[in-house]
C-alpha cells in the first residue's frame, strides 16, 4: 500500500513546519502540500489530492470549518487551539475524523495518525459488503466482539446469546439447545465462542463419578 498523502494546513509558517515534521517521522505517512489560508488549502485539495488533511480552525480569510465544508472526497483531522464544544460539535458534524487540541505533543499526533491508518487498512480489506461487527470495530465501539468464526451466524449466536441471558442461570449446552430450538452440538458451538469472547462463562459442574458436566452462565 502506497504512503498516505498528507496536506497541513495552518495559519502560521512554523507551526505549519512542525507538524510536517511530526507526519513525516510516522511511517506510512508522506506530506505532499502545506497551506496557510482558507482559499490556499481548498486549491490545495484539487491540486495534490491529498488522502487527509490536517487542518487548522483559525485562518486568516476563513473558518476552518468553512473549509471542512467546501472540500469533498478527502479525510480531515482538525488540529487547533479552539476548545469550544460548538466548534467540536460543527466539526464533528462536517466529518472530521478526528480532532486534536493545541498545543499537544508528538507522540499525540502520532499516535491519531496511526490510528487513521488502521482504519484505511481495515476499511480496503473489508469486502463489498460489511457486517455489524466489522462497522463497529471502525468506529470504535468499545467491546465490539470479533469476526465470527466460519460456520457460525451472527443471528444465531444473538439467539444463544438471549437465551443464556434471559434465563438468569447456568445452563448445559443441552438445556441451551431445547430452549433456542438447536442441536445440542450446534448449541455447545455458540456458547464455547461465547465464552471465548467474555460474553459467557463455562462453569463446570461435579458429580459422584465421571466427568463434571459444563455448564455455561451468561456474563455479559
Amino acid at each position: 500500500m502506497s504512503d498516505i498523502r498528507v496536506l497541513v494546513v495552518d495559519d502560521d509558517f512554523m507551526v505549519a513546519r512542525i507538524h510536517s515534521g511530526y507526519v513525516s517521522r510516522v511511517p506510512g505517512f508522506e506530506v505532499v502540500a502545506t497551506a496557510h489560508s482558507g482559499a490556499a488549502a481548498i486549491e490545495a485539495v484539487a491540486e495534490s489530492r491529498p488522502d487527509l488533511v490536517l487542518l487548522d480552525i483559525y485562518l486568516p480569510d476563513m473558518s476552518g470549518l468553512a473549509v471542512l465544508k467546501a472540500i469533498s472526497g478527502v479525510d480531515v483531522l482538525v488540529i487547533s487551539a479552539a476548545r469550544d464544544v460548538p466548534t467540536v460539535r460543527e466539526a464533528m458534524r462536517g466529518g472530521a475524523v478526528n480532532y486534536l487540541i493545541k498545543p499537544f505533543a508528538a507522540a499525540a499526533l502520532t499516535e491519531r495518525l496511526q490510528q487513521y491508518a488502521r482504519t484505511r487498512k481495515q476499511l480496503s480489506a473489508l469486502g463489498p459488503e460489511a457486517r455489524q461487527d466489522d462497522v463497529d470495530r471502525l468506529f470504535g465501539l468499545a467491546g465490539a466482539a470479533p469476526a465470527l468464526p466460519k460456520g457460525l451466524s451472527q443471528a444465531t449466536c444473538e439467539l444463544v446469546a438471549q437465551t443464556l441471558r434471559e434465563a438468569g442461570r447456568d445452563l448445559s449446552a443441552a438445556e441451551t439447545a431445547s430452549l433456542a430450538g438447536l442441536s445440542r452440538v450446534s448449541a455447545r458451538r455458540y456458547l464455547e465462542y461465547l465464552c471465548e469472547t467474555g460474553r459467557a462463562e463455562l462453569r463446570p459442574r461435579y458429580g459422584t463419578a465421571g466427568r463434571p458436566e459444563h455448564r455455561y452462565r451468561w456474563t455479559g
